[in-house]
């Protein structure tokens, strides 16, 4: 299955709330908050209460798009997150926030994940001080994201500058913001990781 590319406010409109897609805009501008109906033409029609498996469906398609990775994608991590010791639904949103471009996100590198995920994509980050370009690798504790040196006169770099201050910071990570560089200190908890997700649903979908 292809990447979405469509205008990504259709998708909240379609869950019936924010999932965070645009950055600033979902702040300030959101256009669920004006146009809060399910798009196309039949948002003005009484949607009927959807079954227990379209509700899994549901959150597993949040899920999808709210990390902005494939379905192939997915059911990788859903089996990575089977293999791995614990609750298998918070593994799997574990793997999902250790991925690079989510970690560029957490940091304040960038305002949301598809604009993280363009700027690993053009080789602006490094990776334990190697330029790295994948965003879809899925980091480990110690790992160390910065900017590297040819980007310190871009623009990407200063506006990096200015959104990390007063940003809240996951514990789990930490900033040097004068060097605009971040360090994975452990694998984030359920409770560290705050996405309106219910993993549980997720499970129960791909154990069918």
């Amino acid at each position: 299955m292809a990447r979405y590319t469509g205008p990504v406010c259709r998708i909240c409109r379609r869950f019936g709330e924010k999932l965070l897609l645009k950055g600033e805009k979902c702040y300030t501008r959101c256009t669920l908050e004006k146009r809060n109906a399910p798009p196309g033409e039949h948002m003005a029609r009484r949607r009927r209460r959807p079954s227990e498996r379209g509700l899994q469906l549901i959150e597993k398609q949040k899920a999808r798009f709210m990390y902005g990775v494939q379905e192939r994608q997915l059911r990788r991590y859903f089996a990575q997150a089977e293999r791995s010791p614990g609750v298998t639904g918070e593994s799997l949103l574990r793997i999902l926030e250790m991925r690079l471009d989510s970690i560029v996100h957490r940091l304040g590198f960038a305002p949301s994940r598809p604009a993280a995920r363009q700027l690993i994509l053009h080789g602006h980050l490094s990776l334990n001080g190697h330029k790295h370009d994948i965003p879809s690798t899925v980091l480990k504790p110690g790992d160390t994201v910065a900017f590297r040196p040819e980007t310190r006169d871009a623009e990407v770099y200063r506006r990096a500058e200015a959104s990390i201050q007063g940003r809240y910071l996951p514990p789990w990570l930490s900033l040097d913001a004068p060097n605009l560089s971040g360090r994975v200190l452990a694998a984030p908890s359920r409770g560290d990781i705050d996405v309106r997700i219910d993993e549980k649903s997720i499970v129960e979908y791909y154990s069918r």
